[in-house]
């Protein structure tokens, strides 16, 4: 495929994917919405439905990685060219901040009276698993609407959970191939690629919300810091580094794990 296949099915993809799982949230957390506390089976199966519309709208253009750590899982495998890894990033990372300007844009009402509301204002930050108040900052209110966050702040153990939970979703899209005597599961694969996340969301994604993905955290969390939301709090820049270093090392190990025992 061309670079600007690449580039294009990246980039509409993961903004698409962005736009409905973080929409999910938005739509769980804001005061204003009508599926204000809708709990976390919402947000799995919501972000499972994500990865459902982006990767069948993108599959056919790029291959739908849409997540760094499915694209260096698959150039460890040897199923993408590493000269063309650059690119998918940059175009992933691209989506992923285009996806959260149009969940701000979509929820615009809502953020504003969320974020105005005395109630809200009243209330102390979710702290997002804070155990020492000097060790880490508070969240803001709508912080977990771009990104991710601990429930106990322990960045090895924070850390650990993103890499098993990223090993494997990566593995269960890496052998998909091997079915139906290595012809692979065709379009299908979207739909189980989509379960797959559902169950990981459901199994795994208690301790620190399942990034499972360094874009879809660093991108929104790159524009809730830019965004003119009023009340918003911090971005919590101490933790953005476990999301983007804990899939991509999961996404790494999947590969190699693949080419030991599957190749």
């Amino acid at each position: 495929m061309s670079s600007s296949d690449i580039f294009i099915g990246e980039t509409i993809g993961t903004a698409v994917l962005i736009l409905l799982g973080g929409g999910v949230c938005a739509a769980v957390t804001l005061k204003a919405s009508k599926a204000k506390d809708a709990g976390w089976l919402a947000i799995t199966f919501g972000w499972g439905f994500a990865v459902l519309t982006a990767a069948y709208l993108a599959g056919g253009v790029s291959g739908a990685h849409l997540n760094p750590a499915v694209t260096i899982g698959l150039a460890i495998e040897g199923g993408t060219k590493w000269s063309d890894v650059p690119l998918y990033l940059v175009s992933q990372l691209f989506g992923a901040m285009i996806g959260a300007v149009l969940v701000w844009l979509t929820y615009l009402g809502q953020f504003q009276a969320h974020l105005t509301d005395p109630a809200i204002l009243a209330s102390k930050p979710h702290e997002e698993g804070m155990v020492d108040e000097k060790a880490a900052p508070k969240a803001g209110p709508v912080l977990g609407i771009f990104s991710t966050g601990p429930e106990i702040r322990n960045y090895a153990q924070n850390v650990l959970t993103e890499v098993i939970a990223t090993v494997v979703l990566v593995l269960a899209i890496l052998t998909q191939g091997l079915n139906d005597g290595g012809n692979g599961i065709g379009v299908l694969g979207a739909l189980v690629t989509a379960l797959v996340v559902v169950g990981i969301g459901l199994s795994l994604g208690g301790p620190t919300g399942y990034a499972i993905n360094p874009v879809r955290d660093l991108g929104p969390r790159i524009v809730h810091s830019l965004l003119p939301l009023p009340n918003k709090g911090g971005s919590d820049w101490t933790y953005a580094w476990v999301p983007v270093v804990g899939p991509l090392i999961g996404g790494a190990i999947a590969g190699g794990i693949y080419n030991l025992a599957f190749k």
